[in-house]
């Protein structure tokens, strides 16, 4: 399994987060970190994890996934369950 940071910016927000978010919710294990930033545990590539959540886009909304490695920096507000679940999958 890899870690991926998937980002997205919607033109629609109302519409299209609610789809994104159950979409990933699904098939992933998942840190919510940001409002339109995730962190997922896949065991596919990053644009397999892309064309899976493409079809929950509007026309003009943008999608970014990219494998993460290594090490991170967390500011203090985010959850220390998440931090701690993001050490162990990097």
């Amino acid at each position: 399994m890899a870690a991926y940071i998937v980002e997205y910016g919607l033109v629609n927000p109302d519409k299209n987060h609610p789809r994104l978010s159950k979409a990933i919710k699904k098939k992933y294990h998942y840190w919510h970190i940001l409002e339109y930033t995730w962190i997922i545990d896949a065991s596919e590539s990053a644009s397999r994890i892309y064309e899976y959540l493409e079809d929950n886009l509007g026309q003009n909304d943008r999608l970014f996934v990219c494998q993460l490695a290594g090490d991170a920096a967390l500011a203090d507000g985010f959850s220390d369950k998440g931090a701690e679940w993001l050490e162990r999958i990097l």
